[in-house]
């Protein structure tokens, strides 16, 4: 009998090998948590990894500003008059040996402005899209677990946000009070983004108060409190990391925008946007015044939008049928 069984089973195989590869592929498949899933799906998106590979050299760069100055001896706002800097009509430098991106209209090296740039656009994408993921998601959660009064009042400022043109809003503001800082820029830009964040997540927060999971806990005497931040905030995490990675780009750009129409970041501190904006009157005679600013914009935000994009497919488990080439995680 045994003999039988254990032919039947193969020479190869035994009834503890069979229950060792069960096991492992039990432990296998039990030890990977939603996170863990969408990581191995984005880690396969070459896109996405390429994207990833370009925002820490970005980051890297600007972290290392300082590096820059030391390796080039130009600060970001020392103006060289000097012939190789400027032209005898006053017009910037092309690119050279010793200004390799060349020079602006005040003979200010444009590699180091364009890296010491990139500390502002980060600063503010990030520390505004922490705000904006911060508030909108408090503010969703209490709407849609709520609802009744506190739905209709959030859902009203809601409204109101949206409705308000941020760049008058802007405008306006620094005609009040006369300068912008950074902590006021991001305040400004999360102040009109929330919104966005909060009402997606009340949807999520209205479907999710009706599930089995929230039922057993109130009916074992939960709190509304614990049952918000404890079963319903985990599974609005992924919306969350998804639409933040999605507005850091819209933030820079925000940024940008705001520093191009004068009403942000103020000069002499580098900054994309008024670098975009004083090369406007010399593109024709200094196409680097304007190409390498406005290039620098564009891959940063061009490689949140792909990484982005890459998330958003990893935490959706249907796209591993919209990519091709991949195959399905178990």
């Amino acid at each position: 009998m045994t003999q039988g069984t254990g032919d039947a089973l193969g020479p190869a195989h035994s009834y503890d090998e069979f229950d060792a590869d069960s096991s492992e592929l039990t432990r296998v498949v039990e030890g990977r948590s939603p996170l863990q899933l969408a990581f191995n799906r984005l880690r396969r998106d070459r896109a996405a990894m390429v994207s990833l590979a370009v925002i820490i050299v970005i980051i890297v760069a600007a972290a290392a500003a300082p590096l820059f100055t030391l390796i080039t001896g130009h600060g970001p706002n020392h103006q060289y008059r000097t012939a190789d800097a400027l032209s005898p009509a006053g017009l910037p430098r092309g690119p050279s040996t010793r200004f390799w991106l060349g020079t602006d209209d005040q003979g200010r090296d444009i590699l180091v402005r364009i890296v010491y740039g990139a500390r502002i656009s980060l600063a503010v994408g990030l520390g505004a899209t922490a705000i904006t993921i911060v508030v909108g998601v408090f503010a969703g959660l209490f709407a849609g677990y709520f609802r009744g009064v506190v739905d209709i009042v959030i859902a009203r400022i809601i409204d109101a946000v949206l409705s308000v043109p941020y760049l008058l809003f802007a405008v306006a503001l620094v005609a009040v009070i006369g300068h912008i800082n950074l902590v006021l820029l991001m305040l400004i830009i999360a102040s009109f983004g929330w919104a966005s964040v909060a009402r997606i997540i009340r949807g999520q927060v209205l479907s999710l108060r009706e599930r089995e999971f929230v039922e057993a806990a109130r009916s074992l005497g939960a709190s509304d409190l614990r049952i918000m931040f404890v079963d319903l905030l985990p599974n609005v995490v992924a919306p969350a990391i998804v639409f933040s990675t999605l507005l850091i780009p819209v933030s820079v750009v925000t940024e940008a925008s705001l520093s191009f129409l004068g009403v942000g970041i103020q000069p002499p501190t580098a900054d994309w946007g008024q670098m975009i904006n004083g090369a406007e009157p010399y593109y024709q005679q200094a196409w680097w015044y304007l190409v390498f600013p406005g290039a620098a914009l564009l891959i940063t935000t061009l490689a949140f939008n792909i990484l982005g994009d890459g998330v958003r497919d990893a935490f959706d488990p249907r796209s591993d049928r919209l990519i091709p080439g991949r195959r399905r995680v178990k």
